[in-house]
């Protein structure tokens, strides 16, 4: 009996110091978040990026050492209420530093939880001006709803002589109401008139907002919510024949407005970080490579709505983790306090374009893409590279 026990002890101890090991040569990479909620669809994509960057760059070298690169990933739920509970779930996995999160209210409710533990957070595509503001731990790699506000602003001007805009945001959503804030604040500087509404939690009708909108005579319809409320309100624009284009931010490039506007009148457009088609060596070979991920994996495709189409938000957390990859290496630490000191000056260049910050943490972005729905086939083509009048 006392050699059992002996043996078993031995076995024990001999677990212990081989997971001791093992942990001592990984770092980890908390990735949060949505799975579920309004935003499930696009946290999944975006979460997909990374998930293949880090199936490409599985390991990387920290001061000399070989580090195996492991994914922490939780579900916020799109819920600024779970948020904490998911950002601390990562805290407790004692990551390293945070990518995301895919909806701004849920990035500015973690971002106390993420900064009491001197753990850096790098948004991907969270674009509300709030996530950086005012701390030194969060950054991101995505441009601004002040200028994609303004962009939007200036595309409707442009291209569709706009001169009466009707916006419609979630009531309480950081991401739908500051993005509709900064449309409207360019737009009448620009001598637009502009019919403002707002929906409340749960609204799964839109029909009387799309009425509301051709009642008031409007140019355009400006509403940059949820992909799940977008694809309610695209079938009542539909059925109501709206009569004039659909405009929204990054959040609408996804398959899933693909599919809700296939064989449809409406016309939409979208702002976005990265379209395909570009001749750079490294776009065609991440476009290439995360198509042939995709339709290799059949979690992945679920994960990416079931098809292989391409969101700018997955070629976004692809950037994002060889963003980390590179702060790791500069700052030759796993510790999160010395990635905080090292991130200002990281660069990288991203599949997305060039990648730097400015004093916020925010990215140093100039350009956004427009692209519209082709109706027939249910895919998105390439508009224009829209700057900001001056």
């Amino acid at each position: 009996m006392k050699k059992s026990i002996f043996a078993l002890t031995a076995l024990v101890a001999a677990l212990a110091l081989t997971g001791c090991g093992a942990d001592k040569d990984v770092v980890k990479i908390g990735v949060y978040e949505p799975a579920s909620g309004d935003n499930g669809a696009g946290g999944k994509q975006e979460t997909l990026g990374v998930q293949y960057a880090n199936k490409i760059t599985p390991t990387v070298t920290i001061d000399g050492k070989e580090y195996k690169v492991q994914l922490e990933i939780v579900d916020n739920e799109s819920s600024n209420d779970k948020a904490v509970t998911a950002a601390s779930a990562l805290v407790s996995k004692n990551v390293s530093l945070v990518l995301g999160s895919y909806g701004s209210g849920v990035s500015i409710a973690a971002s106390d939880t993420f900064a009491s533990a001197e753990i850096p957070a790098i948004g991907i595509t969270c674009t509300n001006p709030q996530v950086t503001l005012g701390n030194n731990h969060y950054f991101r790699i995505c441009f601004l709803d002040p200028f994609q506000g303004t962009v939007l602003a200036n595309y409707a001007a442009d291209r569709f002589n706009a001169k009466k805009a009707y916006c419609l945001a979630k009531l309480g959503d950081d991401y739908s109401v500051g993005l509709c804030n900064y449309f409207i604040k360019a737009f009448e500087a620009l001598g637009g008139e502009v019919v403002y509404e707002t929906f409340p939690e749960g609204t799964s009708d839109f029909a009387a907002y799309v009425a509301n909108a051709k009642n008031a005579d409007a140019h355009v319809f400006f509403s940059p919510v949820s992909i799940e409320a977008a694809a309610l309100l695209i079938e009542q624009a539909n059925t109501q024949n709206i009569g004039m284009p659909i405009l929204a931010g990054d959040t609408w490039d996804s398959n899933v407005v693909l599919a809700a506007a296939k064989g449809t009148n409406v016309d939409i457009n979208v702002t976005t970080f990265f379209v395909e088609g570009s001749t750079n060596e490294n776009v065609v070979a991440f476009v290439d490579g995360f198509r042939n991920y995709i339709n290799s994996n059949s979690v992945a495709k679920t994960n990416n709505g079931g098809d292989d189409e391409i969101s700018a938000v997955s070629a976004m957390g692809f950037d994002a983790y060889y963003v980390a990859l590179e702060a790791l290496k500069k700052a030759n630490s796993k510790k999160g306090a010395d990635l905080i000191n090292v991130l200002p000056s990281v660069t990288y260049a991203g599949v997305s374009g060039e990648i730097a910050f400015d004093e916020n943490g925010d990215a140093k972005r100039d350009v956004a893409y427009v692209k519209r729905v082709n109706n027939e086939t249910g895919k998105w083509e390439f508009v224009a590279i829209q700057t900001v009048n001056k």
